[in-house]
């Protein structure tokens, strides 16, 4: 057979690929020609057989007839006549013939030419035995009871078709095609009830004949279907189609399922797919344990991380986990079914951006959490957007100083914050003094330019928590808020007359130009914002009658203060130089001996005009004007030098020095001490320097370092005013400290607050377990030793002792 198909032999090829696929083929057709079940045979054109395979020779014995009837002998004829004629295949189909055994057998054959040098030489017939599959057939009809109770029964639809007309249609059929009777179906085509072209655009006849092929050539064929209903309503169907052989016939039938919904659904879920990839927005989903399963493509864009980046991975607006959505979030979310809001995201590149964040819980059918989706917008631009549309409404458009709108806002914080802390702030009303006659020689651009650069002088002069803002015109509104005291209200009111004052150069020309201020003050000018500005704004029209260029307070009590501090400022620094500063001191005893073991040295101000002033009279603003230094060193100074003369004459009492928090900040405070030590002479342990508690807390890391230094000089070391802060007796650990001293304010409340007697008796306890030495300041009464007596307290120091004495005074108490 091989050689039938082949041609002659052809020399030996070598060996290799080719070689071995001649030996494949020759070892397929030596099976085809020994199979039981399949014959080969071919003719040449006179009809004579030139080959017959061996299943071929055992099933015919050489020879083979159809059988009747004779019809079919001579259709076969005409099959092969018609291969000879065309030189084509014929299309395979069932035959019945009689072997040499007189038995009937049914066979599938093939009819195809075999060409050899482009010549048509032989027909070869290849047969399939399906006698067995006829009889099967036989059964199948003989079963036609069975399936017509199937057919009429089914809740799918099946349609009968012979030649593409449908002959048969069960109940179901009708219902699906909403035609109320079979009758009205029958006679037709199914493209009778297709519409002219299927959803995607194809024309249905055609489309239907090529599925009509498929299943005669496969058997079946499966496809979706949009069908027409006899009311016209369209739906979808899932078709089988099937070719059946029934009495020598084909015959379709069709099961058709309406689809309608799942088709519907698919729609939606090929909607939301696009919805999801082609969105503005970042979208992604998250499982029920909140890891990332699908991102879209937004997502990339506007974050930079891939999917790969994300699924698997448990979700975070920033990946590097520092802004995990808080649980309060999910548990938001978990109450509500949904949660949005306004967070701060981060690129892959770890650029921040603003993004609002919508989050949405999704829920099985029993109700349980299946999945998260989150919705992620890039706010950048709109947050930009609002910035500066609020900047433009809040500021003024000349100076770009914050105008009326944005200073009440700020001014009503500024209270509520005062409030809440009970401290002070201040109201400074502006107003240029003659700037009318600037516009009117020199133009209202002249003008603006000298307002602008007003404004540049004014922020200068103010911290970064006050605000300065135009009112209008050439008024402008300073906020000064948490102030200290109206004296920190005169000095930046001074400072912005100063800087205010200083020549402009304008266009050209050197313009000079002055303010008048009104200051009020909260809470004594006012407790609301329309009272402190137009306090203010009085103050400020004073300030213009007493001649302009100066400031003005609404309070005229206040103005006094203000008229006491500049003097005092002024004196102060001259004091110093004319001997006007002395010591007075006060002996501190030992509770259990009574002795007299040391000595507070407490500075007094011989006041040319106001006689011996005390030092919470004039210690502020030697503070805030920065004498505090050279003040304290004096101190000092003589504080060890008369220490020294108490020694010298036998009495080797330890003076005690206060130091202010400007010298306990400075680096150079050791080598002070060292050199007054040195120059007075007297011993290192013999001098104690006290540190307030405030002091303590507001001093950082230095503070320890600050301590041990002044502890290597050998001096000792004392908490002064100790309680009135928020300090911890286990943070003294820290500190080389040898004695706390106790406020004298808690002695004078223990008569009227049982309480604070509890206070003091906690603190000698704890001070006692730090092995720390306890002084008790402001005793007056004999109770009050006694209650210090009974609970440890170790000195005490007080009027019940002695007031604070010059030192010639204090000699006299000295055994």
């Amino acid at each position: 057979m091989s050689e039938l198909i082949s041609g002659p032999a052809a020399p030996p090829a070598a060996a290799g690929p080719a070689q071995d696929a001649l030996a494949l083929l020759s070892e397929l057709v030596t099976a085809l020609e020994r199979s039981p079940l399949l014959a080969v045979r071919s003719v040449d054109r006179s009809g004579i057989v030139r080959f017959w395979s061996d299943g071929g020779a055992a099933r015919y014995a050489g020879a083979a007839a159809l059988a009747a009837p004779g019809a079919q002998e001579a259709e076969f004829a005409a099959a092969v006549e018609q291969v000879w004629r065309s030189g084509q295949a014929q299309p395979a189909r069932d035959w019945q013939v009689r072997g040499a055994d007189g038995r009937v057998r049914w066979i599938y054959a093939s009819l195809f030419p075999v060409f050899r040098a482009g010549h048509l030489q032989q027909v070869f017939c290849m047969e399939i035995d399906v006698t067995a599959r006829k009889l099967a057939e036989d059964a199948l009809r003989a079963a036609g009871g069975n399936f017509r109770q199937l057919f009429e029964k089914s809740s799918d639809a099946i349609v009968l078709l012979r030649e593409q007309r449908i002959v048969d249609v069960n109940p179901a059929a009708v219902a699906l095609f909403r035609c109320g009777d079979g009758a009205r179906m029958t006679g037709r085509a199914l493209d009778d009830f297709s519409p002219p072209r299927q959803p995607d655009g194809s024309a249905s006849a055609p489309q239907n004949a090529r599925f009509a092929e498929r299943a005669h050539a496969a058997g079946n064929c499966r496809y979706d279907w949009s069908y027409l209903g006899c009311d016209g309503a369209p739906f979808w169907a899932e078709v089988l189609l099937t070719s059946i052989t029934f009495d020598h016939e084909y015959l379709f039938y069709a099961v058709i399922r309406d689809i309608s919904a799942r088709k519907a659904a698919e729609r939606s879920l090929h909607l939301a797919a696009q919805v999801f990839e082609n969105a503005r927005e970042a979208i992604l989903v998250m499982d029920a344990g909140r890891r990332v399963v699908a991102v879209n493509r937004a997502y990339a864009d506007i974050t930079g991380y891939a999917p790969s980046d994300m699924v698997g991975r448990p979700f975070s607006v920033q990946r590097g986990g520092a802004d995990a959505l808080s649980e309060q979030v999910w548990a938001a979310l978990a109450a509500a079914g949904h949660w949005q809001g306004e967070t701060e995201g981060q690129r892959k590149s770890g650029a921040l951006y603003p993004a609002w964040l919508s989050l949405t819980a999704i829920r099985d059918s029993e109700g349980a959490v299946s999945n998260y989706m989150g919705i992620l917008s890039d706010i950048s631009e709109r947050k930009k957007a609002e910035a500066h549309t609020r900047h433009l409404a809040e500021h003024d458009f000349l100076t770009d100083l914050p105008n009326r709108v944005l200073l009440l806002d700020r001014l009503s914080l500024a209270l509520v914050a005062a409030r809440r802390k009970r401290s002070m702030l201040a109201i400074l009303f502006l107003d240029l003094d003659h700037f009318k006659n600037i516009n009117d020689t020199l133009g209202h651009p002249a003008g603006d330019l000298l307002l602008k650069e007003v404004a540049r002088r004014l922020i200068k002069c103010v911290r970064g928590v006050d605000t300065v803002s135009r009112q209008g015109g050439d008024e402008f509104v300073i906020i000064l808020a948490d102030i200290g005291g109206i004296d920190q209200a005169a000095h930046v009111a001074a400072s912005v007359l100063q800087a205010v004052t200083q020549p402009y150069q304008i266009g050209g020309h050197e313009v000079c130009v002055s303010t008048s201020i009104g200051i009020s003050v909260f809470p004594s000018d006012g407790a609301d914002i329309d009272t402190l500005v137009k306090n203010a704004d009085i103050a400020m029209y004073h300030a213009k009658e007493g001649g302009r260029n100066s400031f003005q307070f609404f309070n005229a009590e206040m103005n006094a203060q203000i008229v006491e501090r500049v003097g005092f400022e002024n004196g102060l620094r001259q004091a110093l130089g004319r001997g006007e500063f002395i010591l007075e001191y006060q002996p501190e005893i030992d509770v259990a001996s009574g002795a007299m073991v040391g000595a507070e040295a407490l500075i007094r101000w011989q006041h040319p005009q106001l006689g011996l002033l005390r030092p919470e009279r004039f210690i502020g603003v030697a503070e805030e004007c920065g004498l505090m230094l050279p003040i304290g060193d004096w101190v000092l100074r003589r504080a060890c030098a008369q220490a020294r003369l108490w020694h010298d004459a036998g009495h080797p009492l330890v003076v005690a020095v206060n130091l202010s928090a400007a010298q306990f900040m400075q680096k150079s405070l050791p080598a002070s001490v060292a050199d007054a030590l040195r120059q007075s002479g007297l011993a290192a342990p013999l001098l104690e320097l006290e540190i307030t508690e405030a002091v303590l807390m507001r001093g950082g890391a230095n503070v320890a370092d600050m301590l041990a230094a002044l502890r290597r000089l050998g001096v000792k070391l004392t908490i002064d005013d100790f309680g009135t802060g928020y300090s911890r007796l286990g943070q003294l650990r820290n500190y080389p400290i040898d004695k706390l001293k106790i406020d004298q304010s808690f002695l004078g409340a223990m008569r009227a607050d049982p309480g604070e007697a509890a206070v003091v008796t906690t603190i000698i306890a704890m001070a006692k377990g730090l092995q720390l030495l306890v002084i008790a300041e402001g005793v007056e009464t004999a109770e009050q030793l006694a209650f210090l007596r009974a609970q440890g307290c170790d000195q005490y120091q007080g009027f019940y002792a002695s007031a604070a004495v010059l030192a010639t005074e204090l000699g006299k108490l000295l055994p």
